[in-house]
């Protein structure tokens, strides 16, 4: 699993949600939770995140899991994990 987790397919959607993370903890210290009708630009990025993370993750299921499915399946997991930490409060909060 770790030689897979060099690759880049693995590690970019890992540390793309852990950058969306930092955003949003970064957000809500900053701002709170704020109401508005223009999104602004935090929910642009998450939504633009959301869109590469739906294409990246994908690719990397399609191009790994065929020639090393144990440890491909282990990293999506991970990669999962790390999408759901960041949509779970913005879908508690109704952000």
């Amino acid at each position: 699993m770790i030689s897979l987790l060099k690759k880049p397919s693995a590690w970019i959607p890992i540390a793309l949600s852990l950058g969306i993370i930092a955003m949003l903890i970064f957000y809500l210290t900053r701002f709170g939770i704020v109401h508005n009708e223009d999104e602004g630009t935090a929910a642009h990025l998450f939504q633009f995140w959301l869109v590469l993370e739906a294409v990246m993750i994908p690719f990397f299921a399609l191009r790994w899991l065929p020639q090393a499915p144990k440890d491909a399946a282990l990293v999506l997991l991970l990669q999962i994990a790390a999408v759901l930490a960041p949509v779970a409060p913005v879908f508690y909060f109704h952000l």
